[in-house]
């Protein structure tokens, strides 16, 4: 009896362990996108004490109440597109091809119309791939070889001011006419763009609002993101392509092959 009871012990703290890990391992997981996002404030606030973590979530706050407000206007200026578009991307001579909804997701499937048909992603790195996971690039810093910062803190610079272009995070719920914009913890549910395989998705920091140019494909299934993170399309071919990327692996080109009309500035 005495042993029976010390087996079902066992059992039993093994299982809890198992369990404690998996959650672990996927917390894990989900902060690499987050430390991989496209302000370099990311960074700063990984290895930040707890009195500046403090003053970061304050004026994490500040800004998304700024931003509820003046959604709109930061949205009206930045690219916009107006129903769908079809991108390709080749990865070691092979081509993606993308379909971009700006249907649901209009600023950011507008966004990354507009840096493809600049040529932004031309030779930049798949720097994070993480198997069963996902596959994220896009940091304009990762174009130089030579380059010996730390990808991932990286976002593009609008030409036209100098700064980062960075757009408010945009999420439509069903029901809704027009996406929720520049708030996070959304019910993933409700989500009109859902973590599916094959989607590709916008990587930013802990600030709703610092998405710039790095993206991510989903290569498993992940509802756990659905409400955080921006979703604004999916690959429609070559989902074999993006299943080889391994890290390191480059965009060799990238460009709009449907839809480009649909993009409005």
């Amino acid at each position: 009896m005495f042993m029976s009871n010390i087996r079902i012990w066992i059992i039993n703290t093994m299982n809890k362990t198992s369990r404690w890990i998996v959650k672990l391992s996927f917390l894990l997981l989900v902060s690499s996108l987050i430390l991989g996002g496209c302000a370099t404030s990311a960074t700063d606030v990984s290895q930040s004490s707890s009195s500046s973590d403090n003053v970061a979530n304050s004026q994490s706050q500040v800004a998304i109440a700024k931003n509820k407000n003046n959604n709109k206007n930061m949205s009206n200026n930045l690219p916009q597109l107006e129903g769908m578009a079809k991108v390709e991307i080749q990865v070691n001579g092979s081509p993606i091809i993308l379909e971009i909804n700006g249907t649901e997701a209009p600023t950011t499937a507008g966004n990354f119309v507009d840096l493809i048909a600049q040529g932004v992603y031309d030779g930049l790195v798949f720097h994070r791939v993480i198997p069963g996971f996902v596959a994220q690039g896009g940091d304009p810093q990762g174009k130089d070889p030579n380059f010996a910062g730390t990808l991932g803190t990286g976002g593009v610079t609008d030409p036209a001011t100098g700064k980062e272009r960075r757009i408010p995070l945009e999420i439509k719920l069903e029901g809704q006419d027009a996406p929720t914009y520049s708030k996070a913890k959304l019910p993933g549910r409700s989500v009109v763009l859902k973590h599916d395989r094959g989607v590709i998705a916008m990587a930013r920091s802990a600030m709703p609002d610092s998405a710039s140019s790095q993206f991510y494909i989903a290569l498993e299934d992940l509802p756990s993101l659905d409400g955080d993170y921006a979703v604004f399309g999916k690959v429609i071919e070559g989902m074999d392509v993006v299943d080889s990327i391994k890290q390191g692996d480059r965009i060799g080109t990238a460009k709009v092959v449907e839809g480009l009309d649909n993009l409005k500035k």
